[in-house]
């Protein structure tokens, strides 16, 4: 297998994954309310380990599941907004297609979603406490710009690299005068 045979399917594994942990993320926001509950019944059970060494984390997921339980009752178009942030995941997944298919040209799609994974830390720091969520929790939101961010970097300079050996040689007589 040639080299950029080789380096071209890296890419494509690395975006797979990619692709495969955004819809992950994105399909997990749709059945909030029921996550919610099992995620509690969880730290009140078999991973009560972790409640007791995090207290302050069951304390939160409890008041979270209060919130997501009144309004999925009393208010069930809040979480209509928690729809549109799945679907903008999927969304933003199907857009990874494009390098995907020819790396060199979409690269852009990977510095877009470079930059969305440092506009993560910023949105954090500023609505976290608007929104009078713990900084913990706001620590473990910006976690998903900075791990975000390592596969697209890796595959920026794979792309880069593939680029670099792909790119026609010029000889004396093209280039420019």
């Amino acid at each position: 297998m040639s080299e950029t045979r080789a380096l071209l399917r890296r890419i494509r594994v690395w975006l797979v994954v990619f692709i495969v942990c955004l819809v992950l993320s994105g399909a997990t926001a749709f059945p909030l309310v029921t996550e919610l509950r099992l995620l509690e019944d969880a730290l009140r059970g078999w991973a009560s380990p972790v409640a007791d060494a995090f207290p302050g984390l069951q304390e939160w997921i409890e008041r979270v599941r209060a919130g997501v339980d009144t309004a999925d009752r009393q208010y069930p178009f809040l979480l209509y907004g928690t729809d549109w942030l799945a679907f903008a995941h999927l969304v933003i997944a199907v857009a990874f297609y494009g390098p995907y298919r020819d790396p060199v040209r979409n690269v852009w799609v990977i510095e877009f979603g470079m930059i969305a994974c440092a506009g993560i830390i910023p949105l954090a720091l500023i609505c976290g406490p608007i929104r009078d969520i713990p900084f913990y929790w706001t620590l473990i939101d910006m976690s998903f710009g900075v791990f975000g961010v390592i596969p697209l970097l890796v595959v920026r300079r794979m792309i880069k690299r593939l680029e670099a050996l792909t790119a026609p040689v010029l000889s004396a007589r093209t280039l420019p005068v």
